[in-house]
């Protein structure tokens, strides 16, 4: 059986723009026995050619603590990453700025009482933590994985949930929304109500491509139309990346090669082209999603493909794409 470090080196392209700053805004670092991935693997992936000077570290239910109150868990993950950003501030390990900001995780089904969890994720990370992303995705389709976080229907809806969102904005924290897209009319009417909070959606707002959406056509053009209404909320910002997942329905993994970034483009430029032409380079930036995305292309590729999509661009809005809006957003250093 061929590895999946094998199967993605039957593509190799030279790196497009190289000098272009980045700012990866959504990556994972983790330790499963069987799928490390960790500081040097993140950074043999970052450092393959593209100018990755930071990026930001999103909650993926790693290094929980193991004892103490269970709602408290989530802070051993902020804890783990502060120590990784640590290491890589020193200057040993090459330019990148691993982990300049830290998004975890706190459920904001405890209402107002999660302000001991942000407070512990604070005291945890006092320079890098900048918010928490609690995953909505749900979906009654088999075929369909709901969130690592096991929501409900509907779960930014109930109060709960939404006097724990209040509490972000006392702190001047962000929230990062992982949803389907089915779900975008509930990510509206969250953003609504509380205007005064940033809120990052993530993938595109999860269009599908597997059980009930296999018309891949149909879902672009609901997923479009469901994403109107966010033009005029300026609170909200997005993530364009995340859409090689086996979810999106792409099949990409099952082919026997990986694709190239045009081909990345020619099946997927429209979704960017969408949010770019609709929200402008002020609220959108590139993620890589890795290595979750890794599953379909190679790091390289994947930003070959951004820069690509980004050519016709102007000059500052490639640099706001790329690096200065994620910087911005997160309240990064770098």
């Amino acid at each position: 059986m061929v590895s999946e470090k094998d199967w993605l080196g039957l593509v190799v392209e030279e790196v497009v723009d190289p000098e272009q700053m980045i700012c990866d805004a959504h990556h994972h670092l983790w330790d499963y026995p069987d799928s490390p991935y960790l500081l040097p693997e993140f950074l043999e992936d970052v450092g393959d050619g593209h100018r990755v000077v930071s990026t930001v570290f999103m909650e993926c239910g790693s290094m929980y603590r193991a004892a103490g109150e269970p709602h408290l868990a989530p802070v051993g993950e902020t804890e783990f990453v502060q120590g990784v950003a640590a290491m890589s501030a020193s200057g040993n390990y090459g330019e990148t700025q691993v982990a300049s900001g830290i998004v975890g995780f706190a459920d904001l089904s405890l209402g107002r009482s999660v302000r001991e969890v942000l407070d512990a994720h604070m005291v945890a990370s006092p320079n890098r933590f900048r918010g928490i992303r609690h995953a909505t995705s749900w979906h009654a389709h088999p075929d369909i994985r709901r969130a690592h976080t096991k929501p409900t229907e509907e779960l930014s809806r109930t109060d709960k949930f939404r006097e724990g969102f209040e509490v972000l904005g006392e702190l001047d924290l962000s929230f990062d929304a992982w949803c389907y897209f089915e779900q975008i009319p509930e990510l509206v009417d969250l953003a609504k109500a509380f205007p005064d909070i940033t809120l990052i959606v993530d993938h595109f707002a999860g269009p599908l491509g597997v059980g009930p959406y296999e018309d891949l056509d149909e879902v672009f053009n609901r997923w479009q139309q469901m994403m109107e209404p966010f033009s005029t909320l300026d609170n909200v910002h997005f993530k364009l990346g995340g859409i090689n997942m086996k979810v999106n329905g792409f099949g990409w993994h099952k082919q026997p090669m990986p694709p190239t970034s045009d081909a990345l483009v020619d099946a997927t430029e429209r979704y960017y082209h969408h949010c770019i032409d609709q929200f402008g380079a002020d609220r959108c930036m590139f993620e890589s999603n890795f290595p979750v995305d890794k599953v379909s292309c190679s790091y390289r590729v994947l930003f070959n493909a951004f820069k690509k999509i980004a050519a016709d661009c102007s000059a500052s809005d490639r640099q706001k794409l790329f690096h200065d809006t994620a910087a911005r957003v997160y309240r990064l250093s770098s």
